[in-house]
């Protein structure tokens, strides 16, 4: 298998029209302020168990999110639907629910001086090109690790290794919309020691947005089992 399709910067766009679009659709049903959030994530998680593959999962999922206002009334909605009808009725669900609930002289967006103008890059996206079978190969290997580090590790409760990476876009009524893309990429291994007629169970793991820098399946399985130990 290949590794997971990117959904990094260059969809952004895409999703900055999206909220356009949504804030566009508020005003045209009557709203009189509103900001919206949209986001896009995919990802992929492998994990292993007692020397054998458990799970092997791909994620694809995106919506919006929508709170808006009608004078000082508030109302939230949200999709995991993207379409104009989606919009519409999104949009509309959110509109409901201000028109019956109470004033609220604290509701509202932050005023639109506070806006930021500029939207910094934190360089968060780390694309990272691993293949399921890479992945689950990682995992056995941390979890091989975890067995050979002490003779009183006697059985696994899953070792995991994910990517995600997703992007998300914020707007609102006065004019502000900026988004980010971003990845996070983790290992865990949790192992279970028994010594004594008792038993203990324990973990390790590393998380970083750059899955190259994530630290050794090897010195991640032999920490869990260490600690699991201890």
């Amino acid at each position: 298998m290949s590794a997971v399709e990117s959904v990094g910067p260059q969809a952004l766009p895409a999703l900055q029209e999206q909220v356009e679009q949504i804030i566009a659709e508020a005003r045209r049903q009557g709203a009189s302020a509103c900001e919206v959030a949209v986001s896009l994530e995919q990802g992929l998680s492998t994990s292993v168990r007692q020397r054998e593959v458990e799970t092997v999962e791909f994620n694809r999922d995106q919506g919006f999110g929508i709170t808006l206002y009608v004078g000082q009334r508030k109302g939230s909605a949200s999709t995991s639907a993207s379409g104009p009808e989606a919009i519409r009725e999104t949009v509309a669900a959110a509109l409901a629910i201000a028109k019956h609930t109470s004033e609220d002289e604290a509701s509202g967006l932050a005023d639109a001086a506070l806006m930021a103008r500029e939207v910094q890059d934190f360089d968060l996206f780390h694309q990272w090109d691993i293949t399921p079978e890479q992945a689950i190969e990682q995992a056995l290997a941390c979890e091989a690790a975890a067995f050979a580090a002490d003779s009183r590790i006697k059985n696994a409760d899953g070792t995991t290794l994910s990517t995600h990476q997703g992007c998300r876009v914020y707007g609102n009524s006065h004019g502000f919309i900026g988004g980010y893309a971003s990845t996070r990429h983790s290992l865990s291994c949790v192992m279970i020691a028994e010594a004594d007629g008792q038993m203990q169970r324990d973990y390790w793991y590393d998380v970083n947005r750059q899955g190259n820098l994530l630290a050794d399946p090897v010195s991640i399985g032999q920490r869990a089992a260490q600690r699991a130990a201890s």
